[in-house]
């Protein structure tokens, strides 16, 4: 990541938020806004554009390379991006073979999408905060338009709409894989008969309404974790490089300071891109491993 030129470009355009009176304030609440069309007059029915665009895009570059390296695989010696894709497909395998005991063929799938997906879309947050907003903004202005009110957001996973998207989905898939294994009938049984255990049908009739009270719980908490724990951490990620690129603006104001706080963005933006790519590449992790272990659990016969 080039922390200069994202700082110089935060500047530019922090510069034009102070001239209509927002300053750092409205150049970090433009950042944080999206690309959005209402549907109607239902502010319900309102869709991220900028969203859907780079989920749909990120989703496509994962398609194409991994089928066009399928087509393309060599016996023998594979080339590097060939094993670079391999050795990514083999991880996934290895923890799919150690986590899911039972058999599906939609499962080693299933987590390859998740974590390339996830990864890619955590990814775009690599990308220098203020380049394709940038971008957009001049797009905007050429075009003869406000480039105020041009907004774009390039982080899918920032966006609460789709890590809830994605762990409802999940949801959807751990109920079907319950019926699918166990049948409609031991399905609904576990509802009620587990975690409390009664031998007679007395207890087993006490016991019921707890036993469903807690498996709705567990059920509701597994896509409210999932969507919590990936959106917070991308948000947040986020909002310190918006921070971070507004520290040499912000200095600009103070005679002498910019001089200092240009090497200490410079260091900051460094530290915090290589400790963020830990976090991006571990969120996609956690997010496969857990599918995998829900849909194992769901499975599984208590």
């Amino acid at each position: 990541m080039t922390v200069e030129h994202t700082g110089q470009v935060a500047e530019h355009a922090a510069g034009q938020a102070a001239e209509s009176g927002g300053g750092a304030t409205q150049y970090i609440q433009h950042h944080l806004h999206h690309l959005q069309f209402k549907v109607g007059d239902s502010a319900f029915m309102t869709l991220n554009l900028d969203t859907i665009f780079f989920t749909v895009l990120l989703a496509g570059l994962f398609l194409i390379v991994f089928l066009t390296t399928a087509r393309r695989a060599t016996a023998g010696v594979p080339g590097k991006f060939q094993a670079f894709v391999e050795s990514i497909v083999g991880f996934v395998d290895g923890m799919v073979r150690e986590t899911f005991h039972g058999r599906s063929k939609l499962i080693a799938p299933l987590a390859l999408t998740i974590f390339c997906l996830v990864f890619l879309m955590n990814f775009m947050d690599m990308i220098p905060v203020d380049w394709l907003p940038g971008a957009w903004m001049k797009g905007h202005e050429v075009a003869g338009n406000d480039p105020h009110h041009a907004y774009l957001r390039v982080v899918p996973t920032a966006d609460l709409n789709t890590t809830l998207g994605l762990s409802l989905t999940v949801f959807l898939l751990i109920q079907v894989f319950g019926i699918s294994h166990k049948g409609i009938g031991t399905f609904t049984k576990e509802a009620f008969t587990a975690p409390f255990h009664a031998t007679g049908p007395v207890g087993m009739v006490l016991l019921a309404p707890f036993n469903l009270l807690l498996r709705v719980i567990e059920e509701l908490v597994r896509p409210l974790s999932l969507t919590l724990r990936l959106f917070g951490n991308m948000y947040a990620g986020e909002l310190i490089f918006i921070l971070i690129a507004l520290m040499t603006w912000n200095a600009a104001f103070s005679s002498g300071l910019t001089y200092v706080m240009a090497p200490l963005q410079f260091v900051s933006g460094f530290v915090w891109t290589a400790f963020h790519i830990l976090v991006i590449t571990l969120q996609a992790f956690i997010f496969m491993m857990l599918t995998i272990v829900y849909l194992s659990m769901a499975a599984e016969s208590h």
